[in-house]
């Protein structure tokens, strides 16, 4: 009998022999709006990286909350500027860019409904119906942290937080201890309504190094993310951190944290570097070269794919491909994204791996 796409992913995950490669493709709001039914037929012309098309929300004629063009506010109170529809923007009112801010400041309670998190909405009157159904037809069921390190930096704006680093601010542990805090209670819930895996988001990484020393990483961030990993993990409950730019000199303070999947991306990190500090440690959900896709033919990107996973595939598993693809990227070069997915995702069954 056939596993099932959880079955293969969770086996993926804790390097138990899955049995072909995790991929996935997601668009931006703007792509999907201006490619529409196009990008529709190929949808449905990839089933096997795409899955039931029918979920797949392809018409966007309007934009709305924090996909539109202009301004709105979160559920922390920082007020967002999108200048172009359908792309996330970014934080130009943070609520406590005044320390003086942090006496009277009080965080959301992630225990009740949200309508304006930064991505997506949630209602827990839904949501365990929804984990429920989920589980009746076997389907893997993630629960959503909210954002951690980059938390801070809207709460705070980034110059300033970015001072507090190096400035080690006294008030710093106190607003990195709310932000726990309000992760634990929204952890504990999802942990109560039993998922597979809690998603986080996290970006703490620039092009070329981590937006912070390592140093200060292990002093103020890596406690918080401990705390709230490992609870995860002590739940049973694995944990994928989505954290874009440069994080090599961390992964093994990630791993260490509890973390069972992260997303690194070849641009900033280089394919050479992340097989050093991944392979066989911690599965990766391996972010293609988002910066190229737009600009290479068909060709140049289905040997991207295959180098991806000459260097990172294992047959014990540990790897999965995934493409963010943005507006900008031709309508050829999305299916020659997905022709490859389809290519090489049993890359080690086949007989040509390694």
């Amino acid at each position: 009998m056939p596993i099932s796409d959880r079955e293969n992913f969770l086996r993926t995950l804790e390097f138990r022999d899955p049995e072909w490669i995790p991929t996935w493709i997601n668009f931006t709001a703007a792509a999907r709006n201006k490619y529409k039914e196009a990008l529709k037929e190929i949808l449905l012309r990839h089933p096997t990286v795409f899955g039931d098309v029918a979920k797949a929300t392809i018409d966007c004629h309007e934009y709305t909350g924090q996909d539109q063009e202009g301004y709105t506010t979160d559920n922390w109170g920082c007020v967002w500027r999108n200048v172009q529809g359908g792309i996330l923007g970014q934080v130009v009112d943070p609520p406590i860019a005044d320390w003086d801010a942090l006496a009277t400041y009080e965080a959301p309670d992630p225990l009740v409904n949200a309508t304006t998190p930064v991505f997506g909405e949630r209602d827990w009157d839904k949501i365990p119906k929804q984990i429920a159904a989920q589980k009746e037809r076997g389907e893997l069921t993630i629960g959503r942290g909210e954002c951690l390190f980059d938390r801070l930096y809207y709460l705070r704006g980034f110059e300033n937080l970015m001072i507090d680093f190096g400035t080690d601010a006294p008030q710093l542990p106190a607003l990195i201890e709310m932000l726990t805090d309000y992760e634990m209670k929204l952890v504990n819930r999802w942990l109560e309504i039993g998922v597979d895996l809690m998603h986080f988001h996290t970006d703490i990484g620039t092009q070329q190094a981590l937006m912070i020393s390592p140093a200060k990483f292990r002093q103020y961030i890596k406690p918080m993310f401990k705390q709230i990993f490992h609870t995860c993990r002590q739940a049973g409950t694995h944990v994928y951190l989505s954290s874009d730019g440069h994080l090599l000199e961390i992964v093994n303070d990630l791993i260490e944290c509890g973390v069972s999947m992260h997303d690194p991306q070849i641009g900033a990190n280089t394919l050479a570097g992340i097989a050093r500090a991944y392979k066989g440690k911690m599965a990766v959900k391996l972010d293609l070269d988002r910066q190229k896709l737009p600009f290479w033919s068909p060709t140049q990107i289905r040997s991207h794919i295959e180098e991806v996973v000459k260097s990172l595939g294992l047959p014990q598993g540990g790897l999965g491909i995934w493409a963010m693809l943005e507006a900008d990227v031709p309508l050829e070069n999305i299916e020659a994204i997905a022709w490859a997915m389809e290519e090489f995702r049993a890359y080690w069954w086949d007989g040509r791996g390694g």
